[in-house]
């Protein structure tokens, strides 16, 4: 099994470019499903979660083509409908392949999705919504079978609004008879890039990142190429890193717009933050402060950024209260950070976080996708050497993170 090995308390500087969303390039290489031929897509992040979406698209029989900086994918002989249950098991975003199939063949197949243990992430939402559409769902042994005669518009109100469902609605209905109305839809810069792309391809998609978003069916989609935004994800992980390590950290290839409720409380710890229009510049204090958080929909404070400010704040002048409000079980990698000398109480769905000085190196392992980023900035505080195991967590959501560190003067390894 693959691991870090990182030798902490090393002041970082320099530039670091962020990748391509991860959040946002699954949803839209399955929407490259929808206009049977083919489309070519730029700022692809090389991480594990697009390699399994390629491997779905494959065993369905799609052509994926790698050149230097694009990726070109060709939909035009897929003749499988079933999502392989090896491969869905891998990630959660592996279901919104449905919503591409059912949009073009009215037909999916697929057993539940895997991905990280954060808390209950049913998909009952995806379900209700493809029934208000006409779809006949059938489960048997674990898999669902979708099938339509036809589909047809409807307005579908989420009872929460969730990112997967909304897309995979919006999928789902590209290619419907009729009109749309999602509300109580996610709004999240992710949903706007996927309609971005699909109106591109000459879908009628309007009020992406709003609340209430409207699909107009039409009866098919041409080739496109698009540009996939930047992580913003990763852009805060970045920008912690630079806060913990007491350095200059500049990153680039962003939108601020996207991260500012991490910037927001950057400030709050008194980092100072120097912003232009496609970069910011972290300049951490002598001591952070503690702050507490909420975590929201957007564009309230993002779930995925919880443990990486929880590993921060650790080790913050303070206490930090973090209420985690949208999954209940996010809180394992506190338990592992606890052998490196944290100080954390979990109480349901918050967590007390102690701030301390005294943080050692040690071994942990990575507890899911975004609890992985945080051992890393807590092993990039901490004195001495600590090793992070199960961190094929970590490689799923993070682009050439090792080369990436080691360029802003991190002494980290890979050992596989």
């Amino acid at each position: 099994m693959s691991k870090f090995i990182i030798q902490g308390g090393k002041k970082l500087e320099g530039k670091v470019k962020i990748s391509g969303s991860k959040n946002a390039a699954l949803p839209i290489i399955a929407a490259t499903i929808l206009n049977k031929g083919k489309t070519t897509l730029y700022n692809v992040p090389k991480i594990q979660d697009v390699s399994t979406m390629f491997e779905i698209l494959k065993e369905i029989g799609g052509k994926v083509t790698k050149k230097n900086n694009k990726v070109i994918i060709d939909t035009s002989n897929i003749h499988k409908f079933k999502i392989p249950e090896t491969l869905m098991r891998q990630m959660r975003s592996s279901v919104i392949l449905a919503g591409a199939l059912l949009g073009r063949y009215k037909e999916a197949r697929f057993s539940y999705p895997g991905g990280c243990d954060i808390g209950s992430r049913p998909i009952d939402l995806h379900l209700k919504a493809f029934e208000k559409l006409g779809i006949e769902l059938e489960e048997e042994y674990g898999e669902i079978s979708c099938h339509a005669e036809r589909i047809v518009g409807n307005e579908i109100n989420l009872d929460f609004p969730s990112v997967g469902a909304t897309e995979n609605i919006i999928l789902t209905s590209v290619m419907c008879e009729g009109k749309t109305i999602i509300t109580n839809a996610a709004k999240e810069p992710e949903i706007e890039d996927l309609s971005k792309m699909l109106n591109k391809m000459g879908a009628k998609i309007k009020g992406a990142g709003t609340d209430k978003i409207e699909i107009i069916g039409v009866k098919k989609l041409a080739e496109t190429s698009y540009n996939i935004m930047p992580d913003r994800i990763e852009a805060g992980t970045y920008l912690v890193i630079g806060a913990v390590s007491g350095g200059n950290i500049t990153i680039t290839n962003i939108n601020l717009e996207h991260i500012k409720p991490v910037v927001d409380k950057l400030e709050e710890a008194n980092c100072k933050l120097e912003k232009g229009k496609n970069f910011i510049k972290i300049i951490a204090p002598r001591r952070l402060k503690g702050v507490d958080i909420k975590t929201m929909p957007y564009p309230g404070f993002p779930t995925d950024m919880q443990a990486i400010f929880g590993a921060m704040l650790s080790t913050a002048k303070g206490t930090s209260i973090i209420t985690e409000n949208i999954f209940e079980n996010r809180y394992k990698y506190l338990q592992e950070l606890s052998r490196m000398g944290v100080k954390a109480k979990i109480e349901g769905r918050t967590a007390i976080i102690k701030g301390t000085k005294k943080i050692q190196g040690a071994n942990v392992i990575a507890t899911d996708l975004r609890g992985g980023a945080a051992m890393i900035v807590e092993a990039l505080y901490a004195k001495g050497i600590t090793q992070i195991d199960n961190i094929h967590y970590i490689l799923r959501g993070y682009e050439n993170i090792e080369d990436k560190l080691k360029k802003i003067g991190a002494n980290i390894t890979l050992e596989k």
